[in-house]
């Protein structure tokens, strides 16, 4: 074999095994797949609000909550503490835990099924949250995604 076939034919290996790697490697899928959102709102409570604002989370937070659940537009939700919260931070992290995002079309339907079920104005929701504020204040809010690890 002259030389410049052996170089042909080494060229061709090292091509073809390139693209068998190649082809290999687009045929691995990514190593995490997207799974639930979570809302996190973060929540700063002024001196002295602790105990009316838990006692507002235990009744009116946690009912909104479960008639959202009931009615499958979340998956469950949770009340996180920052244990060690500094000046600039939350002290408290609420969590509702979506499995996706509804469209803005969806998004009034459930409101409207929700003041419904609430019997309450848009007047009155707002009135009931600006009277949260003597108590907290609302720091952040985030929407992130769960990632899981493929099997």
């Amino acid at each position: 074999m002259t030389k410049s076939i052996r170089n042909i034919v080494l060229a061709m290996a090292l091509v073809a095994t390139t693209m068998t790697m190649a082809t290999s490697a687009f045929a691995e899928k990514w190593p995490l797949a997207g799974g639930d959102y979570w809302s996190v709102t973060g929540i700063k409570i002024h001196d002295g609000g602790d105990y009316k604002y838990a006692q507002w989370l235990a009744t009116e937070w946690k009912k909104n909550s479960e008639f959202a659940k009931s009615k499958g537009w979340i998956k469950g939700y949770k009340i996180l503490s920052n244990e060690y919260s500094r000046a600039n931070e939350p002290d408290l992290y609420l969590v509702r835990i979506h499995e996706n995002i509804v469209s803005a079309a969806e998004g009034e339907k459930r409101f409207d099924e929700y003041q419904e079920w609430n019997k309450k104005s848009m007047e009155t929701l707002e009135a009931e949250s600006g009277n949260r504020a003597e108590f907290r204040e609302v720091m952040s809010s985030s929407l992130l995604q769960e990632l899981n690890f493929r099997d």
